[in-house]
């Protein structure tokens, strides 16, 4: 009677178990199981910290803190030296999947991280005159496999990095700010007009036009001032990485040298995008000198 009590209630608990496994489940001393896991292989605690780089106390500590958190004896010494307990060899099988499967996790992570798929967020018209072709270079010189390496790009260099799994955005700014980034160009800013263009001037959001100047042109985006500067409607300030091919080309003229400004591109990303390797290299190649 008092048995089928008991498991009427376990059955009842049941739920409440699983639950409560879940929420400690982060409190799990995984170090500890990973000390058991290699005294149990060895049945030494001497051979035990010699591959764990530790000392024979160490592992000692952490199995007696094991089996007190537990509750439960794993190990006892003999004449003929460690065994494991009945308790200790029943959760090995267990515990030694359960690290396969951190393995598998870690190798999954490693994965993504090495992969050949980038998500950038970056303004049209920077990506069409400056990023580009510098990313189709560093297609040809890194190939991954048949397809090369892979981009999605994203519009709007101001989306969350979240929400739009991104890898890398660059922005028209004076800073990081509160993200991780580089500097991609000088800080520079020119006067720019097609060969013949209207006596007006072009205004956009940041152009920082000369005192005084009267615009005729609103602008919503560097990239539409650069558009309608190329179509002769006027001359705008815009920032040089913008117009160097233009002015090269000489679609464009410049009045005056480029001056100094206030706001560059930069390549962002959160403190933890740095870390992947190919962010690293993507990035070392975008400032390369």
């Amino acid at each position: 009677m008092a048995a089928l009590y008991r498991r009427r209630i376990i059955l009842r608990l049941e739920g409440c178990r699983l639950k409560r496994f879940s929420v400690k489940r982060t409190h799990l001393p995984l170090n500890a199981l990973r000390v058991y896991d290699a005294a149990a292989r060895h049945l030494s605690f001497t051979r035990a910290a010699d591959e764990l780089a530790v000392t024979p106390a160490a592992v000692g500590q952490q199995i007696r803190a094991l089996e007190d958190h537990l509750g439960t004896v794993l190990f006892r010494r003999t004449s003929k030296g460690l065994e494991l307990t009945p308790e200790g060899e029943a959760g090995l099988d267990a515990l030694r999947e359960g690290f396969l499967r951190f393995e598998e996790s870690v190798a999954a992570m490693q994965a993504g991280q090495a992969s050949d798929r980038y998500t950038i967020a970056a303004p049209r018209d920077f990506y069409a005159e400056w990023l580009a072709p510098r990313l189709a270079v560093f297609q040809a010189d890194t190939p991954k496999d048949s397809a090369g390496v892979l981009y999605s790009f994203v519009a709007d260099e101001n989306a969350d990095f979240t929400e739009a799994n991104l890898d890398l955005a660059i922005r028209l700014v004076d800073g990081p700010g509160d993200l991780e980034g580089v500097q991609l160009a000088p800080a520079e800013r020119v006067t720019v007009a097609a060969p013949t263009h209207r006596d007006a001037w072009i205004d956009w959001p940041g152009a920082a036009l000369p005192d005084g100047v009267k615009p005729c042109i609103k602008a919503g985006s560097a990239g539409q001032a650069l558009s309608s500067a190329l179509a002769g409607m006027g001359r705008t300030v815009l920032p040089m990485p913008l117009v160097a091919g233009a002015l090269k080309s000489g679609a464009l003229e410049a009045s005056g040298e480029p001056q100094e400004s206030l706001r560059a591109y930069w390549l962002l990303a959160p403190t933890p995008q740095w870390r992947s390797k190919k962010v690293k290299a993507l990035v070392e190649f975008l400032t390369r000198g």
